[in-house]
């Protein structure tokens, strides 16, 4: 047997329509047509330098300019070596002789009581927003925090976060986002590697009309030890807290102090600091397979660019849009597509602390409706809970404001492609299917809503200055319509400077795999038309009996029956085949868990990609293990398939519930 071609992964999913750009839409977008993208495409590729010097110069404001556009000595970048800017400055100070100083920078919705009574509304303009970051930016200082040292951020998704991030960027610290569903373990291990000495924290949070402890978190991360015996977060000298739950806590003299206090003490005036291009912006932490925490390290001036160049073009940003990413600011999207991708662009970011589905499975719709949303940027898993809930939630709501519509975090199937298209965009918005990563800072792989016709499943084509290509075992270019593992072969703006104190891990997870690319650890294909299908993690590609098969496809068949919610395939050790494909399925709501629906839907994977595809196993489940910010945590499925007991940490898991239910679940 040809040993190569077993390496490869074979790809299943096949789709074939095609939504071409209205004529309208093409004439209004910044990108307006396919030659338009594919030009400025290749001017990115052949002259990647004289591209970006272009575009830094044009949409950052520097304080002093570049020498160097790029210094490249795999794997370590610098981009725009010897120029100075701040990114607090680039998205605050640079619009307040302009008219945007006055428009909404940021729209934030609380989470409603659990008693039915609304959330709390705010709404910061630009200059509101540029003088609360000026005025906690002198809290930072006074409180001893310094260029280059580390603050963990440990909120709610309050603009408290936002004005948070701004602050240390003003000031030159770096700051370290935890996400609020994370435990107090997770906040001594972060605050251990970062060596942290400030944690900005809040009473507690809300969600789903509970409070969730924060500051008791954080007291515990302050007294976990290591094995040794020795304190992980020895270093943390402040606590700064905000009141937002009112939960009673308590306030240790001299380390704590209450955020509302401290900003009575200082004025409004906090210039921002001259920063260099390369200096350290944030480390957002990213789980490791050896269970040690990833600080992935993004710095100043190529992430800014990234991120104001991605959110322009890529949800073709106009002056009047209001701005929705549902993703919490403890993760990457967060980051680049909440707080410093809208701001930078003068865009009004909107913010939503709670859930999706309280107190009603409308929640997303009634915001839409309520602030008029133009682009709404969320996730797949998102989108399958939303077709499981049924279209009357939606239907309930005019959603005529949203004029595009984006997706996040995880190849999304066809079906839901289709549904997000028809019920939420009214058959009338286009989709952008967006990849990237944390470690890639902004959107890679993506449609130009204007200029690129899109296919439901595919994220399309990559955007400037990224060159993707699909390779096999040895770094070879696979054939189109085969798949292989994704790399990037050119050094991009936005890409990650290291993984934060451990320049051998960062060379070895990334840039050992094939050598002179960057190693994404996804799988991919493309197709003849140069479309890019990302297939899942390679750790999610399972050997059934010599194919490699990507789970992502499988779920994608499964989802396309219409009995079908949401489905997650895993693996479980099989003597014959290697291993065994394992189906956990949730079901639309009123379809009946039959045993014969079993059959069926291992009939409908058969036809629909081949019998190799078929799962052995499928488990109906009322609902899968997921994450707060809506991942399905595919490592308890897998221990749950096997029979084997659950380990590893838990605490971000949404609902506890959800594990005792389904390993009952008879086999």
């Amino acid at each position: 047997m040809d040993k190569s071609k077993v390496a490869n992964i074979t790809s299943v999913l096949q789709e074939q329509r095609v939504f071409p750009p209205t004529k309208e839409l093409s004439r209004q977008a910044h990108i307006k047509s396919l030659a338009e993208y594919r030009a400025l495409y290749s001017e990115s590729i052949r002259s990647p330098e004289r591209f970006w010097a272009r575009q830094a110069k044009t949409e950052l404001v520097w304080f002093k300019p570049w020498s160097k556009v790029l210094q490249w000595k795999l794997p370590i970048a610098k981009w725009f070596v010897g120029g100075k800017l701040n990114v607090s400055h680039n998205c605050l100070d640079r619009h307040l002789d302009t008219p945007i100083a006055n428009k909404a920078a940021l729209i934030w919705e609380g989470e409603p009581a659990a008693d039915g009574k609304p959330g709390e509304e705010r709404v910061f303009t630009y200059r509101q927003l540029h003088r609360e970051v000026c005025r906690f930016a002198n809290v930072l200082k006074k409180h001893g925090l310094q260029k280059g040292d580390r603050a963990i951020i440990y909120l709610p998704m309050v603009p408290e976060a936002a004005i948070a991030m701004l602050a240390c960027a003003r000031i030159g610290a770096v700051h370290s986002v935890v996400f609020g569903g994370f435990s107090a373990q997770s906040v001594a291990d972060r605050i251990a590697d970062s060596q942290a000495r400030m944690v900005i924290t809040a009473d507690g949070g809300f969600r789903r009309g509970a409070v969730v402890p924060l500051k008791r978190n954080v007291d515990e991360a302050l007294t976990i030890k290591d094995a040794n015996g020795h304190l992980l977060a020895k270093s943390i000298e402040r606590v700064i807290v905000l009141r937002r739950a009112q939960n009673e806590i308590q306030m240790e003299t001299g380390r704590d102090f209450w955020w509302h206090e401290e900003i009575g003490k200082v004025d409004a005036a906090s210039a921002p600091e001259k920063m260099d291009s390369e200096a350290p912006l944030f480390i957002l932490y990213t789980s490791g397979s050896t269970g040690k925490p990833k600080g992935i390290l993004h710095t100043t001036a190529g992430y800014l660019l990234g991120v104001k160049l991605t959110m322009k073009y890529v949800f073709d940003l106009k002056e009047t849009d209001v701005f929705w990413c549902t993703a919490d600011v403890g993760w990457v999207t967060g980051h680049s597509y909440v707080v410093y991708g809208p701001l930078a662009n003068g865009g009004t970011s909107l913010m939503y602390e709670g859930a999706p589905n309280w107190p009603e499975p409308d929640r997303f719709w009634h915001i839409v409706s309520k602030y008029r949303v133009n682009v709404l940027y969320t996730a797949p898993t998102a989108i399958r809970a939303f077709m499981k809930w049924g279209v009357d939630w939606p239907k309930r709501h005019d959603l005529s404001s949203l004029r595009l519509l984006g997706t996040v975090g995880e190849p999304i199937n066809p079906e839901a492609w289709i549904w997000y298209h028809e019920i939420i965009g009214g058959k009338r918005c286009p989709i952008v299917d967006t990849w990237w990563q944390t470690e890639t800072g902004a959107i890679m792989i993506t449609p130009l809503p204007g200029a690129i016709p899109t296919k439901p499943g595919s994220a399309t084509l990559p955007f400037f200055g990224v060159l993707p290509e699909v390779v096999d075992e040895a770094g070879v270019v696979v054939p189109r319509n085969s798949g292989g593992k994704l790399a990037i072969r050119k050094p991009w703006p936005s890409m990650l400077r290291g993984i934060w104190g451990d320049p051998q891990r960062y060379k070895e997870i990334y840039w050992s795999e094939i050598k002179g690319s960057y190693f994404t650890g996804d799988g991919a294909r493309q197709d003849k038309d140069g479309y890019f299908w990302i297939v899942g993690r390679i750790d999610d590609v399972l050997n059934v009996a010599g194919h490699r098969i990507g789970t992502a496809e499988v779920e994608s068949a499964l989802v396309s029956n219409q009995k079908v919610a949401e489905a997650a395939v895993v693996g479980r050790p099989d003597d014959l085949k290697g291993q065994a494909l394992v189906a956990f399925v949730t079901l639309k709501t009123g379809v009946p868990a039959e045993a014969s629906l079993r059959e069926e839907l291992r009939n409908h994977v058969s036809k629909e990609i081949g019998p190799v595809a078929k799962p052995d196993d499928i488990r109906f489940a009322e609902a899968l293990p997921k994450t707060r910010s809506g991942k399905i945590m595919r490592r308890l499925l897998k221990q749950i398939a096997a029979g084997g007991e659950i380990k590893g940490d838990t605490t971000t898991l949404e609902d506890f519930s959800v594990l005792a239910r389904l390993s009952a679940v008879e086999e």
